[in-house]
């Protein structure tokens, strides 16, 4: 799997449920947090949650063979929860009483994720792109084989046929430049 781009997930699905494993904890990386706060606030009690959270990534794991790209990965995800809290509930014949300090609790557990977040880092990587852009090529060179493809400074010198030092050198004043940019 190609590891630069971030696939969807209905890529990584397909490639989980063609054996790649990664691709599953690629998955379980990226929904995670979301499912468990979803199981908590519905819950109101963290091991109770930790078991559904427990028992639906099973039965993903279970239906994996029956899963179909016609539906969102995510979708799919919190359907399973959906009807596994649909069974808790069932099970207990009511739901009970939200506690005294269930809003306090449910809004301790972060959410990193948050579309004013999402806003402000896509707007960072925005301005970083066009600081970049704005580089003069032999330092916008530089800074991208060193901060994209994690090149040594020899590597570099070796691409573009500069000494290490003159590397070394366009790279430090590229990112001077990339400072005041973002600093404005």
């Amino acid at each position: 799997m190609n590891s630069g781009a971030d696939p969807s997930d209905d890529v990584l699905m397909l490639a989980w449920t063609g054996g790649d494993v990664s691709a599953f904890e690629r998955l379980y990386a990226r929904h995670r947090a979301p499912l468990y706060r979803f199981l908590l606030r519905q819950l109101r009690e963290p091991a109770l949650a930790d078991e559904l959270f427990q028992d639906v990534w099973q039965r993903v794991i279970a239906a994996r063979a029956g899963w179909r790209p016609d539906a969102a990965f995510r979708t799919w995800l919190f359907r399973i929860a959906h009807n596994r809290l649909g069974d808790h509930w069932r099970a207990l014949k009511h739901r009970p009483a939200n506690p005294q300090d269930g809003e306090d609790r449910a809004a301790r557990v972060p959410d990193p994720v948050t579309p004013e977040h999402a806003l402000s880092e896509f707007e960072q990587r925005r301005r970083l792109q066009r600081a970049i852009e704005a580089l003069p090529e032999e330092q916008r060179t530089v800074v991208l084989l060193r901060l994209e493809q994690e090149l040594s400074l020899e590597d570099i010198g070796e691409i573009t046929g500069a000494g290490r030092e003159t590397v070394k050198s366009r790279l430090r004043y590229a990112m001077d430049k990339l400072r005041a940019g973002l600093n404005e």
